[in-house]
């Protein structure tokens, strides 16, 4: 079967802003007084804001309340969409993304993003890519976040594609799992790259070619 829509994360695949991420949670941690580095924040890649709120809560030294995990995940968001109006640009767009969007484009293979971040539309206008995707789904619109495979269905149901005419672009092990569970391919790139379940590798979008991947058959993922 012919890949007939491809579906990107964003963080980490389109653009990187893991540092700003990383900075938001040292910022909250180092508030807290909870013990937070590097390692710890690798955990958190692909997941939902509160679960990230929750591993990082591991280190705590006392237990919060529903009301205050709410205020500290909102006040670590709150940190993140400061740096991102603030550092965020074109510049932050990862090697090989925009020539292999317009390849894709000009073969007419649809292109939405599957992201679990409710963030994905300040990225987006931040990079000057908000109109750029046939279709998008993010954590704005899902009640389940990456493993689950609510958020790339959404984005196939919204390009009008079947999940298995689908190729998903990855970055994190819970988005693999996401792809997979919904009946999608995946190329798994940078973090995931050695994930041995991925249908293709690469280090990043740079090293692969469009070619590749639309000679790619679906039928032997």
């Amino acid at each position: 079967m012919p890949i007939e829509a491809v579906i990107f994360d964003l963080d980490g695949v389109i653009v990187s802003t893991d540092g700003l991420h990383y900075q938001g949670w040292q910022r909250l941690a180092d508030e807290e007084g909870i013990y937070f580095d590097r390692e710890i924040n690798e955990r958190l890649r692909g997941v939902s804001r509160m679960e990230s709120l929750e591993i990082l809560l591991e280190r705590a030294d006392r237990t919060y309340s529903a009301k205050e995990k709410q205020e500290m995940a909102d006040r670590k968001n709150g940190y993140y969409c400061k740096f991102l109006h603030e550092r965020l640009g074109p510049n932050d767009i990862l090697p090989g993304v925009m020539e292999f969007l317009a390849e894709l484009r000009r073969r007419g293979i649809a292109m939405a993003i599957g992201s679990s971040s409710r963030n994905s539309p300040t990225i987006l206008e931040a990079i000057g890519m908000a109109d750029y995707f046939d279709a998008t789904a993010d954590g704005n619109d899902i009640s389940r976040s990456k493993p689950d495979p609510e958020v790339f269905l959404l984005a196939a149901r919204r390009l009008g594609k079947r999940p298995e005419a689908c190729l998903v672009v990855e970055d994190a092990e819970a988005g693999v799992t996401a792809a997979l569970g919904g009946g999608m391919a995946v190329l798994a790139v940078g973090f995931a790259s050695q994930d041995s379940r991925a249908t293709l590798s690469a280090p990043d979008l740079a090293s692969i070619t469009v070619e590749r991947i639309l000679s790619f058959s679906l039928e032997s993922a």
